[in-house]
Parts: structure tokens; sequence; C-alpha cells
């Protein structure tokens, strides 16, 4: 199972996307130098390079400010306004949900959170399960 295509997403769309990933890998409250070393491969890998490292930096510490200012509904909220088309909505929960199934450990809060996401994001609640079910098997 691979993500939908990232190429027709602009700048603004892969922030929002960039943001989400960072909130399922922070789920559990931790975000050690290795996984942001990680994180950031990742995401320069998904994105091919189309994010710069100083943007990546500044992204991720406003969102983490964020975080702590507004709350996680908040920042969802304001992720589903960001990625106004089914598209863009479905590819987040795709690489939110790698990102929460790639240690092969779905933990309670991480589950929360990818419930928290597709509600937020309106998306199909069984095919976000059916999503989330197959990157686990995989």
């Amino acid at each position: 199972m691979s993500p939908p295509p990232l190429q027709t997403l602009d700048e603004p769309n892969l922030e929002a996307l960039v943001e989400l990933m960072f909130l399922a890998a922070f789920a559990d409250g931790e975000f050690s130098p290795e996984e942001r070393i990680h994180f950031a491969r990742s995401v320069e890998s998904l994105t091919d390079r189309r994010i710069p490292q100083s943007t990546m930096d500044t992204l991720l510490q406003t969102v983490v400010e964020q975080l702590h200012k507004e709350g996680r509904a908040a920042r969802l909220a304001s992720l589903k306004e960001r990625l106004a088309s089914p598209q863009a909505r479905k590819v987040a929960f795709f690489l939110a949900a790698q990102v929460v199934v790639a240690d092969g450990i779905v933990r309670s809060s991480e589950r929360e959170l990818l419930l928290d996401v597709a509600a937020a994001l309106e998306l199909d609640q069984a095919e976000a399960a059916e999503i989330v079910r197959k990157l686990a098997a995989s």
C-alpha cells in the first residue's frame, strides 16, 4: 500500500501535511532528537525536498508552540481548513497513519489521535480504520 500522489499539493497543503505527520509522531508526547532526524528525512523524501530545511525547522517550532497554546483540537480544525480538498485530507491521513504504525506498535494515544484526525478531516471512519488496519498489517 502506497500513499496517494503528493505532486498536486501546493506548499500550504504540504506544510499542513507535515504538521499532521508531526502531530502523529508526537502523539505520545515525545519527540527525541533521533526521531526528529528520522522524521525530517522522511518528510524530505515524501515531499521531494519541496520544503527547505529552514522552513521545516520553523514549521516544527511553530507547530509545537501552537499545540501547547491551542491544544490538539484547534490544530486539527486548522488542518481541516488548510487541507481543503478531500484528496489532500486523505493523503494527510494516510501519511499520519504511516507515521503511527512505523514502529509496529499502535499505542492508545496514537489510535485516539487517528480517530480524532479522521473525524476532524471529515473522513469516513470505516475507510480510515481500514487504512490503519492495512498499514499495520504490512
